[in-house]
């Protein structure tokens, strides 16, 4: 099967067609739109928008951030505090500050209320309700593996991002405004939003099939350039530069994502073979993993790695790239140390916790539980951590904790008959009282709940 990104969980949204894939998926299709999920690619985003969010009043855990996998340049506002950044933004982005300056004024949208009826009604939903109904209306979501997908959006996404996303000039202009507060305070330059409302600036001319979602949801004026321009100008902070360590992560980022989305042919052709930086051999390794090149990839892997040993994602994408090459024993190694690096991540720790269920040993299955149970206290609303956990407390004999697992499973789902089943039977073999069986009374009463509002939906 075609290698993708490690931590990929693609949500499938259809009007009339669903999809599923096994095990992993993969991005093997022009019209499929996909959340992305990988540890390093969250992480440099969040890192670069922490700081807006604290300059904005925000409580930066309460804005959740997502990679959409779409080549257009986009980002955009959707379900509360809810932050969706294409892959094809990042990817155009020629500085971090240029995605800090987009990230800045969506900051700025958040902060100022705009959208409010469209958050409110979104806000309840889970983030693939809401994704769907943003980008393309009714939809269905089938998981065949719980976090895994595709997504499949009707012709009219276009018009239901325009219906749902856009905002007036008025609007525009207050984000404009809040985006450079937030920048000058937090001492930054706002010379990146000025490049990319630049880089946008001709696209109004254009048609608007032809126009990038950003400027047909973002209305762009002369006026909002010019006075952007006026800030710069004035700004104390406009000519400081990116820190050479954030252009190094900026780089490894944007080589991470090309060369898992483009075909290897592509980034060979970018990432030459006299290009000795970290990003250009991090491209390279990714392309050859992805043609079935396991020993010259991890060739170069491990010249990263030897070079930057501290970097957890190097010791991650090693260890990625062995469990799916079936080197199983050389694969938990280098997760081990991904997560001793890095112990916060619930990606991570959810990939050790597999790498040790596939080697099925009693010492492995219980440390198995413990990395899962980890996982979930980050990722609680984790449908394939918690099949995960149900699993390794099979394979401990658990059946009571297996059956609870299932059960927070199916409600995550929005299966209540399911959640209600497996939370039944957990009961049955938990003391009356014990935190297991409240656990176990908690799930049935939300799927009670989950049950009657799908009824009084059917009778409306």
């Amino acid at each position: 099967m075609t290698p993708t990104f490690r931590n990929v969980y693609i949500l499938f949204f259809s009007f009339s067609l669903i999809a599923s894939f096994a095990h992993h998926a993969v991005f093997n299709s022009a019209s499929a739109q996909s959340l992305i999920r990988d540890t390093e690619v969250e992480t440099i985003i969040r890192f670069y928008s922490t700081p807006l969010f604290r300059a904005a009043g925000l409580k930066e855990s309460n804005v959740k951030i997502f990679i959409v996998k779409d080549n257009s340049l986009n980002a955009f506002i959707a379900g509360g505090q809810r932050l969706f950044i294409n892959t094809g933004l990042i990817l155009a982005s020629e500085t971090a500050n240029q995605i800090i300056g987009v990230i800045a004024h969506e900051t700025g949208h958040i902060s100022g209320g705009h959208l409010s009826r469209m958050h409110s009604a979104l806000s309840k939903n889970s983030t693939a309700s809401a994704l769907s109904l943003v980008l393309g209306g009714a939809a269905a979501i089938a998981t065949g593996r719980s976090d895994v997908g595709a997504a499949i959006f009707s012709g009219g996404q276009n018009l239901a991002l325009r219906n749902f996303l856009s905002y007036s000039r008025v609007q525009e202009a207050a984000a404009d405004q809040a985006a450079t507060q937030f920048l000058d305070q937090t001492k930054t330059s706002a010379r990146g939003l000025l490049e990319f409302m630049e880089k946008l600036g001709d696209q109004e001319l254009l048609s608007i099939g032809q126009q990038d979602p950003y400027v047909r949801t973002h209305p762009l004026t002369r006026e909002r350039i010019d006075t952007i321009a006026n800030f710069v100008e004035n700004s104390p902070y406009s000519n400081k530069k990116d820190p050479p360590y954030i252009a190094g992560l900026h780089h490894l980022m944007k080589a991470k994502i090309f060369a898992f989305v483009h075909p290897a042919v592509r980034t060979f052709q970018r990432y030459k073979k006299n290009d000795n930086s970290l990003h250009g051999r991090y491209a390279r390794a990714i392309g050859l993993y992805r043609q079935g090149k396991l020993d010259d990839a991890l060739q170069l892997m491990d010249s990263l790695i030897s070079e930057k040993p501290a970097n957890p994602y190097f010791h991650e994408l090693r260890g990625q790239m062995l469990f799916e090459g079936a080197r199983l024993a050389e694969s938990l190694a280098s997760y081990r140390i991904a997560v001793k690096l890095m112990p916060g991540s619930a990606l991570i720790r959810r990939d050790l916790a597999r790498v040790q269920l596939e080697l099925n040993e009693q010492p492995l299955i219980e440390a198995a539980v413990k990395n899962l149970e980890a996982a979930l206290t980050v990722e609680r609303d984790s449908a394939f951590n918690w099949r995960l956990l149900a699993i390794a407390h099979r394979k401990n004999n658990d059946q009571g904790r297996s059956s609870l697992a299932l059960a927070e499973e199916a409600l995550i789902e929005n299966k209540p008959e399911s959640a209600n089943y497996h939370a039944g039977r957990a009961l049955k073999l938990f003391p009356h009282g014990s935190r297991e069986w409240l656990q176990g009374e908690d799930i049935r009463l939300a799927a009670n709940e989950l049950r009657s509002r799908a009824k009084q939906n059917l009778q409306q």
